[in-house]
């Protein structure tokens, strides 16, 4: 389909909310505001009010804190459990259902502290409970968790100190559930339970047949790693019959994968996984309830489309047709309504962090536009270039769609050649050069053609891509966005500031590291992925600063990123608002270039001897002097005590 912009008119900030799709994907707790620049809506008492990113930046600079920083805001956690939590209540109320719901947040997703702690304390009014995968998240649960109408659900291998501790956590009288991943994992925890004189609250991991969506769907059904099949868990039921105690068998469990995009895919898992829990009632297991495990979505590309990185429905449709489909099938088999668990992560911690980056430098795309002088002799090839770029001086009124894309074949057509030519030996370098310039003073001058006579998307998208600009970003993508390296993944980027201006630049976003994989080249932007994002030119003449954000990166980017080129943790701050005023909470330094030493087994002090070591040999073979070891040895200590980034 042909394009054709709009007329021109001056920029606006809504323009810039439009370009970037923050109101889309920001969910309500991020705009834009009249001066420009992004905004986080936090509460001060109960009342929303917008604080501007860059004035937080401001603040911690003045602090002594540098870019990068990882800003946490509790508010948006504590919003998305209210919204979570109370979306299922109204769907439950609506729809007159009798259990309850007691949602647990998985501390796989991001396992900080600080995060345990909010969503303990601020859950606690829900009944709001943990999920644990393995033992230290279990010891952690443990340490925060005392809620007794909470549970705790207990995934993952467990061995016996797994087991016991889980167990002995259920005689001080607190709701833990033992999920059976493995029908070997059976005998071991009936084994303790008997030892410890304790009846194990048991749940069972079924998998699916149910087919899922989106990029996590492998962790349901067939062939899901965990989770028995059918036959499986009817084993595990005849074996707690023989022993006795199938009234300790109380919940089933799946996991249909995270980040599910289709609400039917949704409906269907809940269809299946309930009349598998109507089964089991009726073979006289207690049970009375049903953990759907996670796949609440968010849109991290703002489309609201059946998209890997979005969904097709929000969080109060999710609640509501996942309490109609368990109605009907419990009604159908006159089984009483069990209480619901979910484990969503994902969309409760996702917005709660956002990484503020700034741009260190940029590679520009600038073909040269001056006159080049050629001779009689130069290769015909640049003459027919020379000739292209004769139809600058044209008409444009007279200028078609089908004559633009003829410059445009016979250009690529020239410039290729050329190239062959210079591998033969045929054009020397200067010769080379000069075409080069030529032929890309053409595609620029047909890139702003393409507006005028109309393009198909693709052409313009083609164009922008190659004709983009490197902005070097103050980050690393390993350490702070791994699975947007691993697996794609789309993470929102926009300027913090300066969004009254119109963007002028296309640019790729490249990272600190010597890695070609350390770049951000897909973003949504426009209501398209596109392979470059529109941004402004950095003035750094004046001595400021371009500043964008990294948003929804708040699940699994924490604990997932790695040492790539040793750089390690940024800083990272929690900011709330209390009376108007800012409040910096939390503030932690980043990695120092010691500590990550220390994690790849360096020890600091022998690093400075063996340096030490050197200068003094330099300073006896009089290659530097007594006082200048000093001063080497003083910077050598410096950068082991500094930040693992770009420090000005």
């Amino acid at each position: 389909m042909e394009r054709r912009p709009p007329k021109t008119a001056p920029w606006t900030i809504n323009d810039s909310a439009d370009l970037y799709g923050i109101r889309e994907w920001g969910h309500g707790y991020f705009d834009v505001s009249p001066k420009g620049e992004v905004v986080v809506n936090l509460k001060d008492g109960k009342k929303p009010k917008p604080v501007s990113l860059s004035e937080i930046v401001k603040g911690l600079r003045e602090r002594g804190t540098q870019l990068p920083v990882l800003i946490r805001f509790g508010d948006l956690l504590r919003w998305r459990i209210d919204e979570l939590n109370e979306g299922f209540h109204s769907a439950i109320k609506e729809a007159k259902y009798q259990g309850l719901y007691r949602g647990v947040y998985p501390i796989k997703v991001n396992q900080q502290q600080e995060v345990i702690e909010e969503i303990t304390r601020y859950g606690r009014k829900y009944h709001y409970g943990l999920e644990a995968g393995s033992k230290p998240e279990l010891i952690a649960a443990l340490a925060y968790m005392h809620d007794p109408e909470a549970y705790i659900v207990c995934n993952g291998y467990k061995d016996e100190e797994f087991i016991d501790l889980a167990l002995n956590a259920q005689k001080m009288g607190l709701q833990v559930i033992l999920v059976l991943e493995m029908p070997s994992e059976l005998a071991l925890i009936l084994e303790r339970s008997k030892k410890m004189g304790v009846r194990p609250t048991l749940g069972v991991r079924f998998r699916l047949s149910a087919e899922s969506a989106g990029y996590w769907s492998g962790s349901g059904g067939d062939a899901s790693v965990f989770g028995l099949n059918i036959s499986q868990l009817m084993g595990v039921v005849d074996h707690l019959r023989d022993q006795g105690m199938l009234d300790c068998l109380r919940m089933l469990h799946y996991h249909q994968g995270s980040q599910i995009p289709n609400i039917r895919a949704i409906r269907q898992a809940v269809t299946e996984a309930t009349r598998v829990y109507c089964g089991l009632v009726k073979e006289g297991a207690r049970m009375g309830i049903l953990d759907l495990g996670g796949g609440l979505a968010i849109s991290y590309d703002g489309f609201k489309g059946a998209t890997s990185a979005s969904s097709n429905y929000g969080t109060k449709e999710y609640c509501a047709d996942v309490i109609e489909a368990i109605t009907e099938v419990t009604a159908e088999a006159g089984v009483p309504h069990p209480d619901i668990i979910t484990e969503s992560g994902r969309a409760v911690v996702a917005y709660y962090s956002v990484l503020v980056i700034n741009i260190l430098d940029v590679n520009r795309f600038e073909p040269g536009r001056g006159k080049i002088e050629l001779h009689k002799d130069s290769p015909q090839l640049l003459h027919n270039l020379a000739e292209l770029r004769e139809e600058f001086g044209k008409d444009a009124s007279k200028l078609t769609r089908d004559r633009v894309q003829e410059i445009y074949n016979d250009a690529v057509y020239y410039r290729d050649k050329l190239r062959t030519e210079f591998n033969y030996g045929k054009v020397g370098l200067r010769e080379r050069s000069q075409g080069e310039e030529m032929y890309w003073s053409i595609m620029t001058w047909i890139s702003g053609k393409l507006e005028s006579v109309g393009h198909d998307g693709s052409q313009m998208e083609r164009m922008s891509t190659v004709m983009t600009d490197y902005y070097y970003g103050n980050f690393s993508v390993f350490q702070s966005l791994p699975d947007l390296w691993a697996i794609d993944q789309i993470f929102p980027v926009m300027p913090i500031h300066r969004l009254k201006e119109k963007p002028t630049r296309n640019a790729v976003l490249s990272d600190i590291t010597c890695d070609s994989d350390g770049k951000i080249d897909k973003f949504a932007h426009g209501g398209e992925i596109c392979g470059s994002l529109p941004l402004h030119d950095p003035d750094f003449e004046k001595g400021e600063d371009y500043m964008l954000g990294i948003f929804l990166v708040g699940a699994y980017q924490e604990t997932l990123g790695d040492l790539h080129n040793l750089l390690g943790d940024t800083n990272v701050v929690s900011v709330s608002i209390e009376n108007g005023k800012l409040k910096y909470r939390r503030e932690q330094e980043g990695d120092s270039v010691s500590e990550v030493l220390s994690y790849v087994e360096y020890d600091p002090k022998d690093l400075a001897t063996r340096f030490r070591n050197l200068a003094e040999s330099a300073v006896v073979s009089k290659r530097i002097t007594a006082t200048e070891r000093r001063e080497i040895m003083g910077a050598y200590d410096a950068g082991l005590r500094g930040y693992t980034y770009f420090e000005t």
